[in-house]
């Protein structure tokens, strides 16, 4: 060995390993530790330009693009439910405060005809629990529900306070779509017999157009149509003539309508009883 060799720093440099070159995962964690520092190190950088570089542009996951669609399609379903329903107290918002006022004795009366209905059938109960002779007081009950049936399926005539209601059509406009929804509002004003034009309303009656006309369960019949209905006309009247209803839309149409009051309207038109082909008495 040579004193070259031989020497101290010859000696600790031979006992170290060599430099080895760093990795090319160490290399690339150095140089994007080296950039960020540079970043942070930028001068004249402020803190929120750094805040606004680390959420621009923005990481979405999948996650949140699901939860993001269906917030939406949830606010734009409420969004949709109070445009409706602005819609629908907007007839109401614009009425004057005679007819918000008749609107209310309408339901007042519709909810007193239920509890007169209710106090009825009580009635019917006591009386046969505590009557002395339960089998006449059920045939004398039986006999007036035949009664009151026979009125509602038309095979027997009625009389009693209703209204007339006359609609003119010179025009030809009115089509039994509107005749339809006249009957269902009288109805649903507590009619209990209806005719029009000599044909007996009843459940099952339908109307369609037939030219000019207007066919009832296939009876053509022609304008002036004139309804006679037994009811409440305190209740009946108010129902035809509140705002956007019966009377309005006819009016629309150029078509003529003449309400008016009786205290006896006869309803004579029949319907023959018809036997069901299929439906049978569930009761043993």
């Amino acid at each position: 060995m040579s004193e070259q060799d031989g020497t101290p720093e010859n000696r600790l440099r031979k006992e170290l390993p060599e430099e080895t070159p760093a990795t090319a995962p160490e290399a690339a964690a150095s140089a994007e530790k080296s950039e960020k520092d540079a970043k942070d190190e930028q001068p004249g950088v402020t803190g929120r330009q750094r805040l606004v570089q680390g959420l621009w542009p923005p990481r979405v996951t999948r996650a949140q693009l699901i939860v993001a669609v269906l917030l939406f399609g949830l606010g734009f379903g409420l969004a949709v439910q109070v445009a409706s329903n602005s819609d629908g107290d907007s007839a109401l918002r614009g009425a004057r405060q005679e007819d918000l006022v008749r609107i209310l004795d309408e339901l007042d009366d519709r909810t007193q005809r239920l509890e007169d209905e209710k106090a009825g059938l009580e009635k019917q109960r006591d009386e046969l629990e505590n009557s002395s002779d339960q089998a006449e007081e059920a045939r004398k009950q039986t006999l007036e529900k035949e009664r009151q049936l026979g009125i509602l399926a038309g095979t027997v005539a009625a009389q009693g306070p209703g209204i007339t209601m006359t609609i003119d059509d010179t025009k030809g406009t009115v089509e039994a779509d509107m005749l339809l929804d006249a009957i269902q509002e009288l109805r649903a004003a507590g009619a209990e017999a209806i005719q029009v034009n000599g044909v007996r309303v009843v459940a099952g009656t339908y109307l369609t157009d037939s030219g000019n006309s207007v066919s009832v369960d296939g009876n053509k019949i022609n304008a002036p149509y004139r309804f006679k209905v037994i009811g409440k006309p305190q209740d009946l009247e108010p129902a035809l003539n509140i705002p956007g209803g019966v009377v309005q839309t006819l009016e629309k149409e150029q078509a003529t309508v003449a309400v008016e009051r009786s205290t006896k309207i006869v309803v004579d038109a029949l319907r023959a009883a018809k036997q069901p082909d299929y439906a049978r008495s569930s009761s043993r």
